[in-house]
């Protein structure tokens, strides 16, 4: 559990965060979400001490972390920033190597953790070790600035705009690969972004900033569903709404009883994938199978539209 304590920072007159309460759950992923000003990079980099709060406190796990020298406080949280921050005169294999480096750990557990991780993040050992970052692609690049984040073993993973600098298509498997190690790991992850749709994506949480403030922070759905004010609801935009819901939902519980034709969907997509297929396909309903293949009914356009109706 980490908690965020009437967290604030001023700097001369004004209140960049401004007295926020948080409490983020072990093993889950929370987005904190905002326009350029809004306190959110300030907010995650107090939580390391990279900024001291003004006032205000924050405890990990039950530990106030003003109580702790801050090196030792940040070898012990995993932090990945836009552009990566790799060192660009070290290997990937040394990049990853840094923290546990620094800790003392020995040699032999060190190169076995960067093998563990860069299988982790498919990056072939063998392939990639020697090489150094200008040598990557920037998706690669990513992949390694997150391994390194978390090459200690981190109970806590900050993430200031990860993904910022990646084209749309390495983005959207930059954030599937983080949402499933992450799953895969149990690390908790606190992310800023400027994106609400990569928040809805990823968030189990999402807290919105705005001039400082805290606005709401709830999981996507009450987000979307139950804005707390009209900031929050034009953050959202209430044309890529109902499509945002669809994101949320696998398409198994939208299965209806019934056969149609042509490939079928597995169940485990989402409905906003379910309904690309169905668009794109000219198909009114589809078949739906398991994992295994196993059939499960059908699915239609007018199911699918019903579930991305806003609760009343």
């Amino acid at each position: 559990m980490i908690e965020l304590s009437h967290l604030t920072k001023v700097y001369g007159d004004i209140a960049v965060v401004n007295d926020v309460d948080m409490a983020i759950e072990q093993g889950t992923i929370t987005v904190i979400v905002g326009t350029s000003g809004s306190g959110k990079s300030t907010l995650l980099r107090m939580v390391n001490r990279l900024i001291e709060p003004t006032e205000g406190r924050v405890f990990i796990e039950g530990r106030d972390v003003s109580h702790l020298p801050a090196h030792e406080l940040r070898r012990s949280i995993g932090y990945a920033i836009q552009n990566h921050g790799l060192f660009p005169h070290w290997t990937v294999a040394r990049n990853i190597a840094t923290v546990p480096l620094l800790l003392g750990w020995d040699r032999e557990t060190v190169r076995a953790r960067v093998a563990e991780l860069m299988e982790l993040f498919q990056l072939d050992h063998d392939q990639f070790a020697d090489r150094y970052p200008h040598e990557l692609s920037g998706g690669q690049q990513q992949r390694v600035g997150v391994a390194r984040a978390m090459a200690a073993r981190p109970a806590l993973l900050l993430m200031d705009e990860p993904f910022g600098a990646l084209d749309p298509i390495i983005r959207a498997k930059a954030q599937a690969d983080l949402k499933a190690i992450q799953r895969h790991t149990g690390t908790t992850i606190l992310l800023v972004t400027h994106d609400m749709a990569e928040a809805i994506h990823l968030g189990d949480r999402i807290a919105v900033m705005d001039g400082g403030l805290l606005k709401q922070y709830a999981p996507a759905a009450d987000i979307l569903a139950r804005p707390a004010d009209a900031f929050v609801d034009d953050l959202i935009g209430s044309v890529d709404r109902p499509f945002h819901y669809l994101t949320l939902e696998r398409l198994g519980p939208a299965v209806e009883p019934g056969e149609a034709g042509g490939p079928p969907l597995a169940a485990d997509v989402s409905l906003y994938e379910a309904l690309g297929a169905l668009l794109w396909s000219g198909r009114r309903v589809a078949p739906v199978v398991d994992a295994a293949g196993a059939p499960l009914g059908r699915v239609s356009l007018d199911s699918i539209a019903e579930r991305a109706a806003r609760p009343t």
